[in-house]
């Protein structure tokens, strides 16, 4: 995986010991949203559809902190709402830290640059902003001109103040395979952002548009001419070769949602961040009484154009660590990414 040397290797000793002690669902990373109130009104997002009451909720610290370490998950994905809102985001950043928890901080940027003192780098904490597009596309698909000027200046001042950046882009059927390459260019050698994960678009039920999600066909063919060409050895992209492949449709693989749980105000939410079928309070509960076997592609219709990170990058890691062969290919793509070009 295209991932630190120390995160790497904490993450495959943690599957190690899931496998000795014979546990065949547990968490990787935790999607953990400490709040739903934003200050953006992104389309393909429906957070702020909550109701006012729930807007103004902020989780407290040791209720994020103790679900974390629940979990077990070495990494941890701070989302929301946008996460720099919550008055105490940097004491759940600290906490989970000292834990030494890998932490990504999820952010559109707005109040990074405002927010950054209260930050330390660290190589356990990374900053993760969401960029869509060049200028014009990132703006239009968050609804605010000078969105990006904003991000990409917050980024530079996080790089300059030697925090680890990264960056987290969303596709459309707006996209086509020169978007994307135009994108990820300029992230990869103009900012030059330590890290960069995609994702198709999923059909979120509370998102205002409902008309530019990709299919999977779509988020295939996408995805196999922007990688063409040697693109995917050039990019230094923060997933698995095998993920890769899965996007271009090379290989397919089971939804393995349990892996990536979310956790927000209500509670841990079943069965991921994009569905709510329900709320449990543990996340025992979560994995021993959701019928997991009934999700995916080909089992329940919303599922069915779902090609996200959360139910398939999981999976596509576990495939990985239990080949030898993947393994070795995952870090020789991880040592050449990025050198070529």
């Amino acid at each position: 995986m295209a991932m630190p040397l120390r995160q790497t290797v904490k993450v495959a000793t943690y599957l190690l010991e899931q496998k000795l002690r014979k546990r065949d669902k547990f968490a990787l990373l935790v999607e953990l949203e400490p709040l739903f109130a934003c200050n953006l009104k992104c389309e393909g997002c429906g957070k702020i559809q909550h109701p006012a009451g729930v807007l103004k909720q902020r989780m407290p610290v040791a209720q994020a902190v103790g679900a974390v370490l629940e979990s077990g998950a070495p990494m941890v994905s701070i989302a929301g709402g946008e996460p720099l809102m919550h008055p105490q985001i940097d004491e759940i950043v600290r906490q989970l830290v000292a834990r030494k928890k890998f932490v990504f901080l999820c952010t559109n940027a707005l109040l990074m640059r405002k927010k950054m003192d209260k930050f330390k780098p660290s190589p356990y904490f990374a900053w993760a902003v969401h960029i869509d597009g060049l200028r014009e596309r990132h703006d239009a698909s968050v609804a605010k001109e000078g969105t990006f000027d904003e991000a990409v200046e917050a980024i530079k001042e996080a790089k300059r103040r030697g925090f680890r950046v990264t960056t987290n882009s969303t596709f459309f059927n707006t996209d086509t395979p020169q978007t994307v390459i135009e994108v990820l260019n300029y992230l990869n050698d103009d900012l030059k952002v330590d890290e960069m994960m995609l994702s198709p678009a999923y059909a979120y039920e509370k998102a205002p548009d409902q008309e530019h999600f990709l299919g999977v066909q779509q988020t295939r063919e996408l995805f196999r001419k922007a990688f063409a060409g040697g693109n995917r050895r050039k990019w230094r992209l923060n997933q698995s070769p095998l993920f890769l492949d899965f996007l271009e449709g090379k290989v397919d693989f089971p939804c393995t949602a349990w892996a990536i749980p979310s956790y927000s105000l209500f509670g841990w939410q079943r069965p991921c961040y994009l569905m709510s079928d329900g709320y449990v309070s543990t996340y025992r509960e979560l994995v021993e009484e959701t019928d997991w076997d009934k999700y995916g592609r080909g089992k329940d219709p919303r599922c069915a154009n779902c090609m996200a990170h959360c139910g398939y990058e999981p999976t596509a890691v576990l495939a990985t660590m239990g080949s030898l062969k993947e393994s070795l290919r995952a870090a020789r793509e991880t040592m050449t990414s990025g050198k070529q070009g």
